[in-house]
């Protein structure tokens, strides 16, 4: 377990997010990666936040017996204890149970989602995840805890989902909240297939124009780009393809130009 360590430089403000001070936060990172846990680690100080660290989910647990984080994020797949389980044993325990948990996940199927409703997961994030809306998903989990303070919203619902059974105690605002997390992770997802496809276009359209019918000039040999300008071969190649040229003289050059070579 890492020793609870706070980053000197003061958080970015933001006078919308006043209600919460970073500087009056600690976080308990669980994550049996190393290198990510360190990684969150450094963002989080950057950002003014309290951190701790444990590297799976029965440290989680053993650190939180003595201390009181005002938010927990973790990993789901660990071992010994995964997120799902430990978020359960956070969300069951009466003293535990009003911290709020984000889970960070690299699945995206339904049932995942509906697991992280069954354990009482406030929100969740997938990975790999863009810094600025995991920050922007603390702030929102943190203000909105204080908001709802006294606030009462308990809901449970038995359902049937992909041939199982499953039954949520989450409140509704906590239901809300996921749903919520999980458009925005759809949408972040749908900006980096969009953000591919044009890659992808603008590489089709580079095969295209080197693969076509290019207009040369029968005398000088240059060729018309799609602007009406007349590029040099070697001018249009470099700039509609990734090719580099290395210059030399071919044996008939040679000859013509250093007949003297031929004779010796």
């Amino acid at each position: 377990m890492d020793h609870t360590t706070r980053n000197s430089q003061p958080a970015t403000h933001n006078p919308s997010l006043d209600i919460v001070n970073p500087n009056e936060v600690e976080i308990l990172i669980v994550e049996d990666n190393p290198v990510q846990a360190l990684q969150l680690h450094k963002l989080l100080g950057k950002n003014g936040y309290e951190v701790s660290i444990a590297y799976n989910g029965v440290e989680a647990l053993s650190y939180l017996q003595e201390h009181r984080p005002s938010l927990v994020i973790s990993d789901i797949i660990m071992p010994e204890m995964d997120g799902y389980e430990l978020c359960h044993k956070i969300k069951t325990h009466d003293d535990l149970k009003s911290i709020p948990v984000l889970l960070l996940t690299a699945l995206s199927e339904p049932e995942d989602i509906i697991k992280g409703l069954e354990c009482g997961a406030d929100n969740f994030i997938t990975k790999p995840y863009n810094w600025k809306l995991l920050m922007s998903r603390i702030q929102y989990i943190l203000v909105n805890q204080e908001i709802r303070k006294g606030s009462s919203s308990q809901l449970g619902i038995e359902f049937f989902f992909a041939g199982n059974k499953h039954f949520i105690n989450s409140d509704r605002l906590q239901i809300l909240d996921l749903l919520f997390a999980s458009f925005e992770n759809a949408l972040q997802q749908q900006r980096k297939l969009e953000s591919v496809n044009k890659e992808l276009k603008g590489a089709l359209k580079t095969i295209k124009i080197l693969s076509g019918m290019l207009p040369m000039c029968a005398n000088c040999k240059k060729i018309r780009d799609e602007n009406d300008q007349w590029l040099s071969l070697e001018t249009y190649i470099s700039q509609y393809s990734e090719a580099t040229f290395s210059h030399g003289l071919c044996p008939e050059c040679v000859s013509k130009m250093y007949p003297e070579l031929e004779e010796k």
